[in-house]
């Protein structure tokens, strides 16, 4: 069986791709939003999860009405959110070993983050920072996800064009921000939210089940 080579890079969502906080940032986005008399359901999801700080408030100043500043409900919920995460930082199944698994075969990474750097840092600081080459967070660049920005930053950042690198997503944001860069994605939803598959899009229920093979066999771009 001829040998699959491994991808020119992997870069990695954080929040409910290889931590086990994407829950967190709905319990800080539902605690503030009980507080504005507006109780979260289904329907806000698409406006929560995977979406930057400043789109969830400014998604929970239009739906509750509050004469509160948008900013100030930006600041709340990041604090909250920071706190939580600071507090209880899991990482995913299957996380560490993928991670291990690219050092081991000399595969760059990068850490691609839709949360404020402060965030990142305490993430970082129960993860590991060694795992990755590059590390982005949301004031990193002009924009966050869902656009492209974040995921053409790391593949500049990392020498390398888009089309060969593979992200690993878990919300329809990001997935939609990697597509958008022209990455091949891997999606292991972390939510009930449903992700399409595409053409360049994989789904996979856990990150257990990935390994060099599947990501070598994603990457099918001509490498630069």
């Amino acid at each position: 069986m001829p040998h699959t080579p491994p991808p020119a890079a992997v870069l990695f969502d954080m929040d409910g791709t290889l931590v086990d906080t994407e829950q967190l940032w709905w319990q800080a986005a539902a605690e503030l939003a009980d507080e504005l008399h507006h109780p979260l359901t289904d329907a806000d999801a698409p406006e929560v999860l995977g979406q930057a700080i400043e789109h969830t408030a400014a998604h929970l100043h239009r739906v509750s009405g509050t004469s509160l500043p948008e900013a100030e409900l930006a600041t709340r919920l990041g604090d909250s959110f920071a706190g939580k995460v600071a507090a209880e930082t899991v990482p995913r199944p299957g996380a560490l070993a993928l991670l291990a698994s690219l050092r081991d075969a000399r595969v760059p990474t990068a850490l691609v983050s839709a949360s404020p750097r402060r965030v990142v840092d305490l993430v970082l600081s129960t993860l590991g920072r060694d795992w990755f080459a590059v590390t982005l967070a949301a004031e990193d660049t002009p924009r966050t996800k869902p656009a492209p920005d974040p995921y053409l930053a790391a593949a500049s950042l990392l020498g390398l064009d888009p089309a060969v690198c593979i992200a690993v997503e878990d919300t329809p944001t990001g997935v939609a921000s990697a597509t958008a860069a022209g990455c091949a994605v891997l999606a292991v939803p972390s939510t009930g939210t449903a992700i399409p598959a595409g053409s360049r899009v994989t789904l996979l229920d856990s990150l257990e089940h990935a390994d060099l093979a599947l990501l070598g066999k994603l990457s099918t771009s001509p490498r630069v």
